[in-house]
């Protein structure tokens, strides 16, 4: 019986090929956050590798493998990430005749990177055992992760290792190889029932490898996972209580010159909502108020009532500089002290390429998403900062949370991490839910506490271990206190960072040729 499908699928050429792929691929979006379908990877991963089968027969198979890889990536993608359509119609006047080909646009040029995947499937001597095959194609596709998450300053958004954000024991498994160590064990599981089919494989194997290789793996990284979660326990900071605020401000009104005052007094009020407790620090999101607050003297004198007694204010803010008589402007975390005084500044240095800046300009022509007359500067890189009160911290301003293994800067370890961000632009959907199942899983990689403020949620403390203290939802406005949960000693990813999950994939690789020479094709 499955013999047969495998070779259907295998026997599938022109359009039939490319729906089929298409499908797969789209089925496999829905195993990530916020849908968590994990168990639809199997038939995903298992279609996409039978089809990778008919590539054997073409006078280029390499070619024929690339254009399967393509057009499921591009599947994949179209569902994943069919949230970028959602920063176009905040204006759609300006940028909403961009959607038709932004998302398909988008969904395209990630579609390269499981497409080259495949293509190396298909070029590799790895035709000898659907084994070889399986092995081989979770180790290039986390290869492939890999170099998407570097290539033209990076975008290593919807990894496979995200769609288990639902799964707070088997995502432990970052602490040792990252979240792309897990991508590199999710292809291998989902992958693996493939091997049912191939009958040059005597069925006792066959079932063996299954069990291995996805029951019996599952089960290792869930029961590791739960082992480590069991024992865990996480202290407070002493003396320290965060209040978050969360305005809750629609894009579209954000920069209303009408509205600024209003804006500014709804951070103020919630700020100042009376507690039990009184908070040490208040942290506003990414571009909390439409004043450029280092630069607006007024404007800090109001938000100094928001200020606790001999505490510190948090924000984001676009803040301007000169360089040559040159003004520039830059996204910023702002810290503010009772006197209304500016006592750290960490300027963003990796910007949303087409959101704050549009790489060639002058070259292309279109604008950036973001209104304004000029590109964003970048700053000079990760750095910590040394708030009163608190631990040192690592500083991520929106997209900066998404790079693995890049959250902090080399060689030093702060307590804590603080991602300011303004998710209003990706809608009330998939976009702000990925985004912040990324930015935990930081977390959980670096043993390090995460806090998130957002504008329109999601805001959240995580422990080290990736677990949400406490959190607001999307769309609510309000505060959250909290206190600051402290650091665990340094986790075996925080030290050697992407060299695991590299290796792991590379000796994947070499397995599988290994496996794949030692049996010759038929």
């Amino acid at each position: 019986m499955l013999s047969h499908l495998a070779d259907r699928a295998a026997a599938a050429r022109g359009p039939q090929r490319i729906l089929s792929c298409f499908l797969l691929g789209a089925v496999s979006a829905l195993a990530l956050p916020p849908f968590h379908l994990v168990p639809l990877l199997v038939p995903a991963f298992v279609g996409l590798l039978w089809l990778l089968g008919g590539a054997d027969a073409a006078a280029k198979p390499w070619r024929a493998g690339l254009w399967i890889g393509f057009w499921f990536g591009f599947g994949h993608n179209l569902i994943g990430v069919h949230w970028i359509a959602e920063p176009l119609l905040v204006n759609p006047s300006r940028t909403g005749l961009l959607v038709p080909f932004a998302l398909p646009g988008l969904a395209s040029a990630l579609a390269v990177f499981p497409a080259m995947a495949c293509a190396a499937v298909v070029a590799l001597p790895l035709r000898g055992t659907m084994l070889a095959r399986v092995i081989g194609l979770a180790a290039v596709w986390a290869l492939a992760e890999f170099v998407r998450g570097h290539i033209f300053t990076g975008f290593p958004w919807n990894l496979l290792g995200y769609v288990w954000a639902g799964s707070p024991a088997i995502m432990q498994v970052a602490s040792l190889g990252g979240v792309l160590g897990l991508s590199t064990l999710t292809a291998l599981a989902a992958g693996m029932p493939a091997v049912l089919a191939d009958t040059r494989v005597a069925l006792p194997s066959r079932l063996a490898f299954v069990a291995a290789g996805t029951v019996l793996l599952l089960m290792a990284l869930w029961g590791g996972g739960a082992a480590r979660l069991a024992a865990s326990e996480v202290a407070l900071v002493p003396d320290v209580r965060l209040r978050l605020v969360q305005a809750n401000i629609a894009q579209r009104d954000k920069w209303d010159p009408q509205l600024r005052a209003l804006h500014l007094d709804r951070h103020l009020a919630l700020s100042r909502t009376p507690s039990e407790v009184v908070p040490t620090h208040v942290i506003w999101p990414e571009t909390a108020v439409p004043f450029l607050l280092p630069n607006d003297t007024l404007a800090r004198t109001r938000v100094t009532v928001a200020v606790p007694a001999d505490g510190r204010l948090i924000t984001g803010s676009v803040r301007s500089t000169y360089q040559n008589n040159e003004r520039q402007l830059r996204n910023a975390l702002v810290v503010l002290d009772d006197s209304a005084d500016v006592a750290q500044v960490y300027d963003k240095s990796h910007l949303v390429p087409f959101g704050e800046y549009v790489p060639l300009r002058g070259v292309l022509p279109i604008d950036r998403v973001v209104p304004g007359q000029s590109d964003f500067v970048a700053g000079s890189g990760r750095r910590l900062l040394a708030i009163d009160g608190l631990p040192w911290v690592s500083p991520l301003i929106c997209y900066e949370a998404i790079f693995s293994g890049r959250v902090t800067p080399p060689g030093e370890r702060p307590g804590w991490m603080l991602n300011l961000t303004n998710d209003a632009w990706f809608g009330t959907f998939a976009g702000p839910q990925q985004h912040f199942a990324i930015a935990s899983a930081r977390a959980v990689e670096e043993g390090l506490p995460m806090v998130r403020v957002a504008n329109t949620g999601i805001s959240a403390v995580v422990d080290p271990y990736g677990r949400v203290v406490a959190r607001l939802g999307i769309g609510e406005r309000g505060i959250l206190d909290s206190g600051l949960p402290m650091a665990l000693p340094e986790t075996i990813f925080a030290r050697w960072g992407e060299t695991i999950p590299v290796a792991l994939a590379v000796f994947s690789l070499l397995f599988a040729l290994m496996l794949g020479s030692r049996i010759k094709a038929p």
